[in-house]
């Protein structure tokens, strides 16, 4: 199937849905049982997405997560309250004391903070290194080193690894590696297909598509999910039913809005190339983005995520930029209908492995479903108000 009717038959067994079109939704802590034996029966059952206990999920669970693996490719999907969740989840499932973490430069913010606050009071060491490494991540493994953990593209300044030559080095030396997929959403990047071992999402974004609802997923392969399930599950993670039911309806129309995100942004991405304000339009789309050809390689398109970086700025031009905005919502996340924007004035601050090479601030925007004409107005301006602070 191709991938948007895959989008739509996902999870949707008649296992699941009986006669209707949707999973059902399926609120339950406690499962009840008439004999010793069923109950017993259920427990043994644990890990194939029968019921007997909340906290392992429901038919709404059970729908979802199946639906995750058709289009990931994974043999198991273990489901978080949040992607932040999924991350800890998946890191603590199979670091330990003494661990080496090998983690990429560009990573999301909250994951650098989990690594350098809980894990290294945990005794667990992480390096960082260049998102644009590749396979000379080699020269970076311990005898002690378990896991390397890509983002790719990096959510805020958008570098495209090269997945397929760090996992080869990786399972060379059984080192896990661990993806965060939020970026290209479950249809955009095929993660094991590539080599990776577990897969993050943070379904609060692309998936669930509206920017009311926070989940996160960790799929692995056959060799990982075991120990992924069960250490999730000793550690209490679970989802809501409602939350989840949400997330298997968002899927249906993933699709059609990734596609309108990626035309939107790639039309508001050309405009804003062509200022002279802008030193550079970081879209893994663009020919001269780091690690393009890996994006063209790797991934079959993009989405309303990329950032771009004025040649110069004071905070007060930055803030004049911002505050202005109709169309544009300043705040965190992305991967909802609205169109975002975030201000970093200094990258450089937070790399330890990688040198970046621009010093003016840097823009993100999440471009929405709007008219991009009424978003390209709105950036114009703004431009205006920015020139107008000096």
């Amino acid at each position: 199937m191709k991938k948007n009717t895959r989008l739509i038959h996902a999870g949707r067994s008649k296992q699941w849905t009986g006669s209707a079109v949707n999973p059902p939704l399926v609120r339950a802590s406690t499962i009840v049982f008439d004999t010793m034996q069923e109950l017993r029966e259920a427990t043994k059952q644990r890990g194939n997405r029968v019921p007997y206990y909340g906290r392992r999920g429901t038919q709404t669970h059970f729908a979802f997560q199946e639906a995750m693996c058709e289009l990931e490719g994974g043999a198991g999907c273990a489901l978080y309250p949040c992607g932040a969740a999924a991350v800890s989840g998946a890191l603590l499932a199979f670091l330990k004391q003494g661990d080496h973490l090998l983690m990429v430069d560009s990573v999301y913010e909250p994951t650098r903070a989990l690594c350098d606050k809980l894990l290294a009071g945990l005794g667990i060491e992480t390096t960082y290194y260049d998102p644009l490494i590749g396979a000379g991540i080699a020269a970076l493994i311990k005898p002690n080193t378990r896991m390397i953990f890509l983002e790719s593209p990096g959510s805020l300044t958008m570098e495209v690894q090269d997945i397929p030559a760090i996992c080869a080095v990786a399972r060379a030396q059984q080192i896990i590696t661990v993806l965060d997929n939020t970026w290209a959403s479950p249809i955009l990047c095929k993660p094991f297909e590539l080599g990776v071992d577990i897969s993050i999402q943070a379904a609060t974004k692309y998936i669930i598509g509206h920017s009311d609802v926070m989940l996160g997923t960790a799929s692995a392969t056959e060799q990982y999910w075991p120990q992924l399930r069960e250490h999730s599950y000793l550690m209490g993670y679970c989802a809501s039913a409602d939350d989840v039911y949400a997330a298997s309806r968002g899927l249906r129309t993933l699709g059609v809005r990734l596609k309108q995100h990626e035309q939107n942004a790639l039309q508001v991405a050309q405009w804003l190339a062509q200022r002279p304000e802008v030193a550079t339009v970081r879209h893994p789309a663009f020919a001269d983005h780091p690690g393009h050809q890996q994006f063209k390689r790797d991934f079959s398109g993009s989405n309303g995520l990329f950032s771009f970086v004025l040649s110069q700025g004071s905070l007060k031009q930055v803030e004049a930029f911002i505050e202005g905005m109709q169309h544009f919502k300043m705040g965190f996340s992305w991967g909802g209908y609205e169109s975002l924007i975030t201000a970093t004035l200094n990258v450089q601050a937070l790399r330890q492995a990688s040198h970046w090479p621009y010093s003016g601030p840097l823009i993100r925007l999440h471009i929405g479903l709007e008219d991009p004409e009424d978003l390209i107005d709105d950036l114009q301006a703004a431009f205006q108000r920015f020139h107008a602070a000096i």
